[in-house]
């Protein structure tokens, strides 16, 4: 079977989809009608999938989008589906007709280029791309011509990757593929070259990048190409002459280069296709079906050689369908001799002869395109006057209003052609030095390419025009294309007319291609125009309907009765069809009986299928009746049956189910029981365990307030005495004063009297004699007194021993009763005599507290009376010392005898009192035995309060240095010795945690009890600090800020956190002098650090320390928190533990004393940026030019003559930008706080402005428009850096320097202006205005200010208004205001970097670990 589709339609109309819809049904489908199955068990075989991968392939490189259609084929293509004897497809074959060559360099309005090269542009790879040098469609000029690069709904990038893979199918591979791109890459560049020079010779520049990507693509030489596709070479007999081209023709051979190599890669790709899909054995082949979609009718605005030549094809398939249809019709009814009337119908024979005849346009157009001069024009000539014959007058006349086209009257509609580029379509032609050129390139695919397409076309042209080649006498001709369309049409008809044909009409249903648009007309045209309706005419004229002998006998045979047609009577045919059609179609005119077949009229069929249906309907009927009778009979006698067997089985079943209803119910009853016993159980345990849980809720909610009023009430106490005492201390003191003044001038009064009596006495020895004896009664009192003394503080001493014994008792009794209690707290379900128990305890415990307080208080008053006899003994030792002042001066008047033995009394009673002294020694060592800090501790590192006393909590640890914290016992190194030069960063590698390795070291069992081992550990303090000191600082290794890789919290803060676990320990165990010492001396070495950097290295080591401050001051507030509520409560467990009072005054001077270093360390850090930023801010923002188009020469004056050689200014704004990101991104990655970060940057921005607007206002030669503009540019650059960097609100620091350059770019002729100007300029002050309008420089096609102007501006000045000021007040670069952010909750982390050796440190962290580990947690923490 040879069978032939070929769609027929309009441009649009569905041709393409629809052929490609019947080769997948091809593909897929079994061959039912002839009994012949598929072999479908491994789905399609690799040919199917080659044949339906052709369809991508050829759409791509040969359909494009035109105005009406998206998908438009712009060539012929007829492929031939081989089939084998099962309706397997073995092999295909496809033959092109005249591809669109023109649309490669030409597209109209709202059309598109062929679809592979957006695909291309779109779809291709990043690194191919680079190496095409593809850019944007827009950027092409082959591509950009009708401003449309995409079509609705369609992903051209999607498109490519199944181009692809449609190429890979038919065996391209990926290497060819790429080598095809880079061919229809080069295509494009071609497109791009730009052709120049004079109207009579062209020009080509060397330094194009379209010509060197296009030369370096096609692998072609340079020069060569430049020159041929500006010159051309005439051969003559004897010579050769090289021409030159003109602009317009050396762009047409820059156009048919590109044509002519896209034509032959489309033969290619034909060629390589049927290579593919042919089947190697041709005796497989058993039939084919052939598949035509050819291009639809086209007419548009202007229509070209293109649309002449698809116009003729349709005129020849509309002949063949006319043939096929009207003719053969009506030679069937001839045959059958019916009576039957000829009808006549449109013939467009004369049209065909029009276009193909020996004098036709196409031959005219051949001989006018082989002559060296020919003309669009002259063809027009020769067709207007070879079809001047009457005949001609229907099919081609000439247009009305333009001479170069003509028209032609086709079957669907008369067309106008215009003649414009005819002769240079039909050559077609390319210089033979550029043909020469491209088969010797260096690129073996383009030669390969050329060759094979080359050797394809000469091969169809000698299939096509076999009997023409035994015609041709002389020198063989080069073929036109027209020529070469018209064989390969004809030889197309004749395929046509050797197969079986069926034409498929596509009806396009309206112009705009939307979904569900019905244009009647347009659709009613399209019918008339492709014959469809005069197929109609003819039908309702004749006998549509036609039926064999055969075929309407075993159809309606039932109308009739059974003797005409029962098989054994062995009927006759043609009389049982006369006996139907007599008995039912009663007109004889509705029927004509042929020879072998019965012709009828349109609906009589339908009549006779309806009697048809009737008898049948009948027959049915009478069935039913019966079969439904003997069915219904039959269910109802096996109904009956079942019934009675039902119903004994229902009994049985209803009597087992009430049975074991029974059971269920008694089962159902004893497990309610039960259930609901326990539920009652349940419900009643659970409100017992909530009464007793409410209960204890209730007491301890009781005791809590109880103790709290107790606690609150001791407070009251407490705070009543100090202010009572203060009072009266301060009353004391005042009256004491005043005392001492009444006494002292009393006193210096009786001394007067006393001194004249003494005078007197002094001159008799008796009186010596009576001091004497006065002298040796005071030194017995003396004597008896200190001996006294002595034996009170033999028995204070024993009372306090005993005190402390009773107290240590007390505490292991406490210690016990508190275990017991938690014991008892275990037990809580026991019975309610254990709560008695435990309140009688904790009545015990309340008891033992106040006897507690009650002794400390009697140690206290101890204390105050021993303090007063040491000031009885002072005020003694004054009174002596007072004696021995007067006994010289009254000595002088006796003889020498008496002073001598005086003398020798007074030494004897010296004597005695310094040993009376010695063996009374001051109290203050038994207040600080009392005050010890730590139960555990008896040395000398108590805290002494006199060291207290001696500090002043305002004082400046910036000004400290580390030797005044000691008394020279200390030993180390400079610190300006150790000050590091530059920041050392650490390795990655370097900062992964370290691993403990001295396990067994810190073995519990070795090491015993940890505190005690922590405590032996930080009694060597000196070492230990040092190691932190060295380590920690000093030979730090920062990590880098990196906002990449943002490196951890316990990575940034690990030097606080160690000496926070540090300092933590220290004060826990009392070491308060220690844990001071070492904070200050790290505080002072941070702040020398910090000091040591200038400018911009100050930005790491800065940032870093003072993210690290904060958090150590932070951390200092948590440990606080902690340490209260630890030692509150051990003072109420009556633990002892360090003094609450210096306790708190050291955390308050360490806090001052850390806020004070953060202060320092963000003052040097800022003024030492704000040095480097002051040198930047007026190079990079004012004399910076970043904005092209607006550039400034300074050249015209002076000074930029003299310094025209360095014009450029420091610093760009890049640099000035760069500089801010590594500011922010170094307080990122050091988590500085935000509101620090925020206080920086706006500090920053603040000099920016204040420096450029100063600099902008005194700056004469900068007052221009351009470099506001510029300097606008600038801030605006400044303005989205903040807002990147969430910092927005800083930009109002930079508003005066915005408004000034508005100003200078707003308008300044009239009044108005001036008024907009400080509308807009609100933030200037007028003096600002003033000064800038004054030095604004006028461009030269501006208008100079006018004086009215200057007098409005200088009227708004007001002398007396305080802040109309000219210039901002600079920012200082030394000092800056800096708000301390709160301190946040830390926990002090045990992270320990690799790199870092410190093996007591280590040793504490480990040792801290295990003691938090062992530490019991505390069930009454308040």
């Amino acid at each position: 079977m040879l069978s032939k589709l070929i769609y027929l339609a309009y441009s649009g109309a569905g041709k393409t989809v629809s052929a490609t819809h019947i080769m997948r049904y091809f593909a897929t489908a079994d061959d039912k009608e002839n009994g012949k199955i598929r072999d479908t068990s491994q789905g399609l075989t690799e040919v199917e999938e080659q044949i339906m991968a052709t369809n991508p392939i050829m759409e791509a490189f040969g359909n494009a989008k035109t105005t009406r259609n998206n998908n438009s084929s712009r060539f012929g293509k007829y492929i031939e589906i081989q089939f084998d004897n099962r309706s397997n497809i073995v092999g295909a074959k496809i033959r092109t007709y005249l591809l669109e060559r023109s649309r490669l360099n030409f597209q109209p309005e709202s059309e598109r280029n062929y679809h592979i090269f957006y695909q291309l542009c779109l779809g291709a790879p990043t690194t191919e791309r680079k190496n095409l040098e593809l850019i944007d469609w827009s950027k092409f000029h082959y591509l950009n011509q009708s401003g449309v690069g995409s079509i609705p709904g369609v992903d051209d990038a999607a498109e490519f990757e199944l181009t692809q893979k449609s190429l890979s199918l038919v065996g391209i591979s990926v290497e060819e593929q790429w080598q095809i791109f880079r061919l229809l890459a080069a295509l494009l560049h071609i497109g791009n070259i730009e052709v120049g020079g004079r109207t009579d010779a062209a020009t080509l520049a060397d330094d194009q990048p379209a010509l060197n990507t296009a030369t370096k693509l096609l692998g072609i030489k340079k020069a060569d190409f430049k020159k041929w596709l500006t010159k051309k070479q005439i051969v003559t007999r004897s010579d050769k002459i090289i021409k030159n081209l003109t602009p317009d023709q050396a762009v047409v051979v820059r156009d048919s280069v590109a044509k002519y190599i896209y034509a032959s890669l489309f033969d290619w790709l034909v060629k390589v296709v049927n290579d593919s899909l042919s089947c190697p054995d041709e005796d497989r082949v058993s039939t084919f079906i052939g598949v035509l979609d050819i291009y639809g009718f086209e007419h548009f605005k202007k229509n070209s050689f293109e649309q002449f030549c698809i116009n003729y094809a349709n005129e020849k398939l509309q002949q063949q369908f006319n043939q096929h249809i009207f003719k053969l019709d009506q030679e069937e009814y001839v045959k059958e001799k019916i009576t039957w009337s000829f009808i006549d119908f449109v013939d467009n024979q004369k049209c065909i002869e029009v276009i193909e005849s020996r004098l036709g346009i196409l031959a005219l157009l051949d001989e006018e395109s082989r002559m060296p001069s020919g003309t669009d024009q002259g063809f027009c000539n020769k067709l207007f006057a070879n079809f001047t014959d009457p005949s001609y007058k229907k099919y081609f006349s000439k247009h009305r209003f333009d001479p170069n086209s003509f028209v032609v009257g086709h079957y669907a509609l008369d067309v106008t052609y215009n003649s414009e580029g005819f002769i240079e379509k039909n050559k077609d032609t390319v210089p033979d030095e550029i043909l020469a050129m491209l088969q010797a390139a260096d690129s073996p695919f383009l030669v390969d390419m050329l060759q094979t397409a080359a050797a394809a076309a000469t091969a169809n042209q000698e299939t096509a025009k076999p009997a023409a080649a035994s015609k041709r006498v002389g020198i063989a001709k080069k073929p036109t294309l027209g020529s070469i369309f018209k064989l390969s049409l004809i030889s197309l008809m004749d395929t046509i007319s050797q197969t079986n044909v069926h034409y498929i009409r596509c009806i396009k249903p309206n112009e705009q291609k939307v979904a569900w648009g019905f244009d009647s007309k347009m659709v009613l045209s399209q019918l008339r125009a492709c014959g469809v309706l005069e197929t109609i005419r003819i039908s309702c004229a004749g006998y549509p309907s036609r039926w064999a002998f055969e075929d309407f006998a075993e159809r309606f045979y039932a109308l009739v009765s059974s003797k005409y047609w029962d098989p054994n009577l062995k009927p006759d045919i043609h009389k049982l069809c006369n006996v139907i059609l007599e008995k039912y179609v009663t007109e004889p005119d509705k029927y004509q009986i042929g020879l072998t077949k019965i012709f009828f009229r349109a609906g009589e069929l339908a009549y006779l299928e309806k009697c048809r249906r009737e008898r049948w309907d009948e027959c049915t009927i009478l069935l039913q009746k019966n079969m439904r009778r003997f069915i219904v009979r039959n269910r109802y006698l096996r109904i009956q049956d079942l019934i009675s067997r039902l119903q004994r089985v229902g009994r049985q079943k209803m009597g087992v189910r009430k049975l074991e209803l029974i059971r269920e119910e008694r089962a159902a009853v004893k497990i309610q029981a039960a259930w609901r016993g326990y539920i009652q159980r349940q419900r009643y345990l659970k409100q017992r365990q909530f009464v007793i849980k409410l209960q204890a809720s209730c007491k301890a909610k009781l005791t809590r307030k109880k103790f709290s009023n107790i606690r609150e009430h001791f407070a009251a106490i407490k705070i009543q005495s100090l202010v009572r005492g203060f009072l009266i201390r301060k009353d004391y003191i005042l009256k004491k004063r005043c005392a001492t003044l009444i006494q002292t001038a009393v006193r210096r009064v009786l001394a007067k009297k006393m001194l004249v009596s003494l005078k007197q006495e002094a001159r008799s020895a008796n009186h010596f004699k009576e001091v004497s004896y006065k002298l040796e009664s005071k030194v017995v009192e003396l004597t008896q007194s200190a001996t006294q003394h002595r034996e009170e503080r033999d028995q204070f001493k024993q009372k306090t021993h005993a005190l402390e014994n009773q107290v240590k008792s007390w505490m292991d009794k406490y210690e016990k009763l508190d275990l017991k209690a938690k014991e008892l707290e275990k037990t809580l379900e026991a019975p309610s005599d254990l709560e008695l128990q435990l309140e009688s305890v904790t009545t015990e415990r309340n008891n033992l507290q106040n006897d507690y307080r009650n002794s400390m208080d009697r140690l206290k008053k101890q204390d105050m009376e021993i303090s007063r006899l040491n000031q009885d003994l002072a005020r003694q030792k004054e009174e002596i010392a007072h004696l021995k002042e007067n006994m010289p001066r009254a000595g002088m008047v006796v003889d020498e005898a008496e002073v001598a033995e005086l003398k020798n009394q007074i030494l004897a009673l010296k004597a005695q009192l310094s040993q009376s002294l010695k063996n009374h020694p001051k109290r203050q060592g038994s207040l600080n035995a009392y005050r010890n800090l730590s139960p555990q501790r008896n040395d000398h590192r108590g805290m002494s309060p006199d060291y207290n006393r001696g500090r002043s909590p305002s004082a400046d640890p910036r000004g400290r240095s580390p030797s005044s914290l000691t008394n020279g016992s200390m030993r180390r190194t400079s610190l300006t010795d150790r000050i590091q030069t530059e920041v050392v960063y650490a390795e990655p590698e370097q900062m992964k945690p370290k691993r403990y390795t001295q396990r067994s070291s810190l073995d519990p069992e070795k090491i015993g009890n940890p505190e005690e081992a922590i405590a032996k550990l930080l009694q060597e303090s000196e070492p230990l600090e040092e190691e932190i000191i060295e380590g920690l600082i000093h030979t730090l290794k920062v990590v880098p800020p990196d906002m990449q890789n943002i490196p951890s919290k316990e990575e940034v803060f690990f030097p606080v956190h160690i000496i926070g676990k540090c300092v933590t320990q220290m004060w826990r165990l009392g070491y308060l002098m220690e844990s001071e010492h070492l904070l200050l001396r790290a505080m002072d070495t941070i702040q020398s650090n910090c000091s040591s950097y200038t400018l911009e290295d100050t930005i790491v080591p800065c940032a870093y320390w003072l993210s690290n401050t904060h958090e150590l001051l932070s951390l200092v507030y948590s440990v606080e928190q902690d340490l209260e509520r630890e030692m509150h409560y051990n003072s109420i467990h009556g633990r002892r533990a360090v003094g609450w009072h210096d306790f708190e005054k050291l955390v308050s001077t360490m806090k001052f004393e850390l806020q004070c270093l953060q202060a320092n360390i963000y003052y040097h850090w800022l003024s030492e940026l704000k040095k480097k930023l002051s040198k930047m801010a007026i190079p990079a923002v004012i004399e910076n030019q970043s904005l092209p188009g607006f550039i400034v020469s300074d050249s015209t004056r002076f000074f930029g003559k003299i310094l025209s050689s360095n014009s450029q200014p420091a610093f760009s704004m890049d640099d000035l930008l760069n500089f801010m990101n590594r500011i922010y991104r170094t307080m990122k990655s050091y988590y500085v706080e935000p509101y620090v970060v925020e206080q920086v940057l706006t500090e920053l921005l603040k000099l920016i402005g204040v420096t450029t607007f100063n600099d902008l206002v005194m700056r004469r030669n900068f007052n221009s428009w351009k470099r506001a503009m510029q300097i606008q540019y600038n801030i605006t650059r400044l303005e989205e850096w903040c807002k990147a960097h969430d910092v927005a609100e800083a930009t109002n620091q930079l508003e005066h320097l915005m408004q000034a350059t508005k100003l200078l770019q707003l308008k300044k002729a009239t009044l108005d202006d001036i008024k907009i100007i400080y509308d807009v300029c609100w933030f200037l002050a007028p003096t600002q205005v003033q000064k800038l309008i004054q030095n604004y420089i006028v461009a030269d096609y501006e208008d100079p200010i006018s004086n009215e102007i200057l007098r409005a501006v200088a009227s708004r000045v007001s002398s007396s208004d305080t802040g109309d000021i000219l210039l901002l007040d600079n920012v200082s670069l030394e000092d800056s205001e800096y708000d301390q952010p709160e301190p946040h909750t830390v926990v002090a982390s045990a992270y320990i970097p690799d790199y870092l050796n410190l093996q007591r440190v280590q040793k504490l962290i480990a040792l801290i670990r295990i003691a938090d580990n062992n530490r019991p947690q505390r069930m009454d923490s308040i």
